[in-house]
């Protein structure tokens, strides 16, 4: 009987362990941190052996395979030890893959891919058996061994991509690449660029590779790699054969020949990413044969993704926006960039490197006052101080809503949209989303 230990007792572990169980695997869950009691009782009630608190390397080192949670970095001594002994460590998507024969749709991308994937689910559910999974929702191998439908939308990180041996999707997308998470890739942006394109690492030229002819980090690494996918780019400002373009303010999709058009008025999301988000998705539908009729309404019914530029309320004239899951600064720049009306900006969080060059102009042009929330406000109050008239810092949500409140005049836009990642303050950035919500709601 082969042996799987799994590191990490979260979503993707547990799942891992369920499908492992009954895949015949002998099974081990360590968690480093305590595991939350709903993940203990899954592990307990299926009478898998696990420990949290602690990692007992003599229950680890004789493990076959190891599944690694993607929140844990190479660099740690147990996963160094684990490697130097040449036991194999893999990915949940990867683990899980090898037991379905589902058409896959796998989306990754350094900003959108939340958005892109669940606009992608919404677009294929309408006419197809589907599952969204991977960074999000219910976990992909547990989806498999309860349900295993005939197609998944799988949302992908980097982490996840690190760790895939044969991993292959039938249509990959890849929204753009700007830095994100360099402390994992030795502060090497080339290394995180390598890790977005395994993604179609196992492609042949019976696959599909949906990506932004407009990002220049992709069309650079595209002229010197070669990849064997059918390419489908998408682009805002050139005419693409096979893909997506613009043409007169409609999304045109052609397919060999088989073309589709859509009005950009008519999408329910807006901003410019939002175009690039539904090119994207409405590529992947059409590939897969979903009716026309059906991705123009579905285009036109999508109500979005929490704490993505989502509308909270609308109290005295003024609209609270949450984007709390604008963590690096180019989603930032997305969430500023459709901005329409004057804008308060709440920001910050733990800073991973942050260059904030590329908002200048936002900021410069319609951001009237920044409140800085975080531990530590001393780049962000050096790099905007002298930008806008009024900038304040805080430690405590409830009292930068209140601030806001108090600065915001009828017309203005409060902006939740950190740049940052969210660990100094909140558990992460969903909790971070709701306590801004549930400050704007006791205004």
């Amino acid at each position: 009987m082969k042996r799987l230990v799994v590191l990490g007792g979260g979503e993707s572990g547990v799942g891992t362990a369920l499908l492992a169980k009954a895949k015949g695997f002998e099974v081990f869950v360590s968690d480093k941190g305590e595991i939350k009691k709903k993940y203990k009782d899954v592990l307990i009630h299926n009478e898998i052996e696990w420990e949290d608190n602690k990692h007992t390397k003599s229950k680890i080192l004789n493990a076959d395979v190891v599944m690694k949670s993607p929140g844990i970095p190479d660099k740690v001594a147990l996963v160094k030890k684990i490697r130097e002994k040449q036991i194999k460590v893999v990915s949940e998507i990867e683990f899980a893959s090898n037991y379905t024969d589902a058409t896959l749709v796998a989306i990754t991308g350094s900003n959108g891919k939340t958005t892109t994937a669940t606009l992608t689910h919404h677009l294929l559910k309408q006419d197809l058996d589907v599952g969204l999974a991977g960074n999000i929702g219910d976990s992909f191998a547990k989806q498999i061994l309860e349900k295993n439908h005939q197609n998944y939308v799988l949302e992908v990180s980097s982490f996840q991509l690190d760790d895939i041996k044969d991993f292959k999707p039938k249509i990959a997308i890849l929204t753009n690449i700007t830095p994100d998470h360099l402390d994992r890739y030795d502060y090497n942006f080339e290394n995180y660029i390598a890790s977005k394109f395994r993604i179609v690492d196992n492609h042949t030229s019976d696959d599909y590779f949906i990506y932004d002819a407009d990002d220049p980090v992709i069309e650079s690494w595209m002229k010197s790699h070669s990849i064997p996918s059918q390419k489908l780019p998408f682009s805002l400002t050139k005419e693409v054969e096979n893909g997506a373009y613009i043409e007169d303010n409609n999304i045109i999709i052609t397919i060999d020949n088989n073309q589709i058009t859509m009005p950009i008025k008519k999408l329910a999301l807006a901003g410019k990413h939002n175009v690039k988000n539904a090119m994207a998705a409405s590529t992947a539908a059409h590939l897969l044969k979903i009716r026309k009729q059906t991705i123009r309404e579905s285009l036109e019914n999508f109500q979005g993704v929490e704490h993505r530029l989502e509308n909270v309320l609308r109290i005295n004239k003024v609209q609270y926006i949450n984007d709390s899951k604008a963590t690096n600064v180019n989603a930032t720049y997305f969430a500023l960039e459709s901005m329409e009306a004057p804008t308060i900006w709440i920001v910050g969080g733990e800073d991973k490197g942050n260059d904030y060059k590329e908002l200048f102009p936002f900021v410069n042009e319609k951001v009237k006052a920044i409140i800085c929330l975080g531990v530590d406000n001393v780049k962000l109050m050096q790099t905007f101080g002298n930008m806008v008239d009024i900038i304040i810092e805080t430690q405590f949500m409830s009292e930068a809503v209140k601030i806001a409140y108090k600065v915001a005049s009828a017309g203005d836009n409060v902006l939740l949209s950190p740049a940052c990642a969210s660990f100094d303050l909140f558990e992460n950035y969903e909790d971070r989303g709701r306590q801004f919500k549930e400050a704007v709601r006791k205004l």
